[in-house]
């Protein structure tokens, strides 16, 4: 029988090696798989590597690598697990797959590009476990999530369940802009408050309830009323803005600030048994001027407050706010970017409609003026 050396040389035979200085302009066009222990990948790893260990190879390949015609450059810390990885990887059916000779121990001493991951610690391993377990998102995602910044406009009915679900999530940051306190007529519905938080500033309450669910998110509060002066600046620096606004002057000034910032919109609304949702992703697909370009006469557009609602309504509505938040965020499936979903509850029944760019937009059409931010108070009801 063959021993280990003889075994190795063997494998070798049938597989490809590359050195390091090969390796590296491969960075753009390859996908490089770090499958070392979980111990030696936590010390350093090459920008952009996806983390397999070797004794989870063969199981999750496929499922990180769908096109087994991808470029893949192997690496271990040098070189021999890589060797076996290689062969492994060919017998699936990798038709391009490279074996990094020294590894990423000769690697880093050549002074080649690394860095030091970030890494969920044991605790977050345990609560993001079922987040772990699929594959579109895994511990890459996991991680980008906990990175992730997004801004809540308002701590009302929708505000609520999408802070609630982003935060079991495990989204890093979210930031609450409300200048509102705990009523008891919200508590039928806006579910992070209760009856201990009457009277209290909703920003305040809605942390306490965050904080308390997930200790990894830091919760940003911003108790200001939400204008031309400070929009722009707020929603700077957030990868994503739920909103949960229920008056057209807010809306359309959001919809210029997020244009100009370049900072996707998922928008959500309610009306009695009804909701809808949509997302606005600036110039690849429809803003909010393009699917209401004039806010409705104030007869067609009660507030809730005037005609009411179902207190579940806006927790179907602010979850489906929350996902599609996700969905941006980790860049999966098919975000409602030019689509409107409508949800009827007492008929139990979704429908989609397409939503097109206006090409005459006076946002974000094409030949559309600069975006002035200003006030829309004309445009206030009289809610």
């Amino acid at each position: 029988m063959a021993g280990f050396r003889e075994l190795l040389a063997e494998t070798r035979q049938r597989i490809r090696e590359i050195e390091p200085a090969d390796a590296e302009p491969r960075l753009t066009d390859a996908t490089f798989v770090d499958i070392r222990e979980l111990d030696e990948f936590e010390q350093g790893t090459i920008p952009g590597a996806v983390f397999i260990p070797r004794g989870h190879l063969e199981s999750k390949i496929e499922q990180q690598v769908t096109d087994k015609d991808t470029p893949i450059v192997l690496f271990c810390a040098s070189g021999i697990r890589t060797a076996f990885g290689a062969d492994t990887l060919q017998q699936l059916g990798y038709s391009d797959v490279v074996s990094m000779a020294g590894g990423f121990g000769r690697w880093k001493n050549e002074g080649r590009p690394w860095i030091t991951p970030a890494v969920m610690n044991p605790e977050q391993r345990n609560r993001y476990h079922r987040h772990l377990l699929l594959p579109e998102v895994g511990e890459a995602g996991q991680q980008k999530l906990l990175e992730s910044r997004v801004l809540l406009l308002g701590a009302g009915g929708l505000g609520s369940p999408a802070a609630l679900y982003l935060a079991a999530a495990g989204v890093g940051t979210l930031g609450i802009v409300d200048m509102d306190v705990v009523d008891e007529s919200n508590l039928q519905r806006q579910i992070l408050h209760n009856m201990d938080r009457v009277g209290e500033r909703k920003v305040d309450s809605a942390k306490k309830t965050l904080t308390q669910l997930n200790p990894d998110v830091d919760v940003v509060t911003y108790d200001v009323r939400f204008g031309a002066d400070n929009v722009r600046e707020i929603i700077s620096g957030y990868d994503v803005v739920v909103d949960g606004t229920d008056n057209f002057p807010t809306r359309y000034l959001l919809n210029d600030a997020s244009l100009l910032e370049r900072v996707p919109v998922v928008h959500g609304s309610i009306f009695r048994f009804e909701g809808q949702v949509t997302v606005f992703k600036p110039y690849e697909g429809p803003c909010y001027r393009c699917l209401l370009p004039e806010p409705p006469p104030p007869e067609l557009a009660p507030s809730c407050a005037e005609a009411g609602v179902l207190g579940v309504l806006p927790g179907i509505v602010g979850s489906l706010q929350a996902l599609e938040a996700i969905k941006l965020l980790l860049d999966l499936g098919d975000p409602l970017v030019g689509r409107l979903l409508a949800y009827d509850a007492l008929e139990t029944s979704f429908r989609t409609f397409k939503v097109r760019r206006d090409p005459e937009c006076p946002a974000c059409g094409d030949n559309a003026p600069p975006i002035v931010i200003a006030e829309y108070d004309d445009l206030c009801l009289p809610h």
